[in-house]
């Protein structure tokens, strides 16, 4: 195999925008620095900070579509996050002490046949990944193609939510990977599961609007829901757009 590193992308806040990076540098054994730092409870969380939650503790655009359409920039001195909607104003707050300015902002976006937001929570070191150990996602920008192909649209990589997009590679290859060992850059993986996905991939990221169903799609080319790998950390390094990834 010959690939490299494309894309690399954090969402500082579980399900609430997300942002493209140049490097990163990944520490053994730990989640991608400040990707999925926070996370938004609902009126039904049992999460409260204290370890790491299913993601059902939590506010995701599978229950609410619009979420999907949020970027963000992280202010990593000051720890302070600029969020963007289409339909709202900026705002810029600190999540661990202006946490009714973020719920007052997201409110309008909530669907109200689900559970609305009530806070934020942060387990310091864990970041809030579907999977309950540390992992950052690997994503395959041929494989994603090819479901575009499939549903004959031009669907955006960000509606799966990745840590690093790799390209250069055959569609679906990444599946033969699982228990294997990947080096992306100066990082070497443990390739531990495939991801499996759920309604939020059906919403395009730019307007938060429910356009494709990719589960089906999923269902028809493999069989399965899966798109993407959990891979865990097991050296540090840094990784940068451009690197060589190599099946080890």
């Amino acid at each position: 195999m010959s690939g490299s590193v494309a894309h690399i992308w954090r969402h500082p806040i579980k399900s609430h925008g997300r942002e493209a990076l140049e490097r990163v540098t990944i520490e053994a054994g730990h989640t991608m620095p400040w990707d999925r730092a926070w996370a938004v409870t609902h009126d039904r969380s049992k999460a409260d900070g204290s370890q790491w939650a299913p993601c059902a503790n939590f506010s995701r655009a599978a229950k609410t579509p619009t979420l999907q359409a949020i970027t963000a920039i992280l202010h990593e001195t000051s720890e302070t996050i600029t969020l963007t909607h289409p339909d709202l104003l900026p705002i810029t707050f600190q999540p661990d002490s202006e946490e009714d300015r973020f719920l007052a902002w997201v409110e309008p976006l909530m669907s109200e046949n689900h559970n609305q937001s009530t806070g934020l929570v942060r387990v310091v070191g864990r970041g809030m990944t579907d999977s309950d150990f540390a992992s950052i996602s690997l994503n395959n920008l041929a494989s994603h193609r090819a479901i575009s192909q499939y549903t004959g649209q031009s669907l955006s990589p960000l509606r799966w939510r990745g840590n690093i997009w790799l390209a250069g590679l055959e569609p679906w290859e990444e599946r033969e990977w699982v228990g294997k060992h990947l080096r992306v850059g100066e990082v070497e993986f443990e390739i531990r599961e495939e991801i499996g996905r759920c309604k939020a991939t059906t919403v395009n990221p730019a307007t938060g609007d429910v356009d494709v169903d990719t589960l089906k799609a999923l269902r028809d080319l493999i069989a399965e829901q899966h798109f993407g790998l959990y891979a865990y950390p097991i050296s540090s390094g840094r990784i940068a757009l451009g690197d060589l990834v190599e099946l080890l």
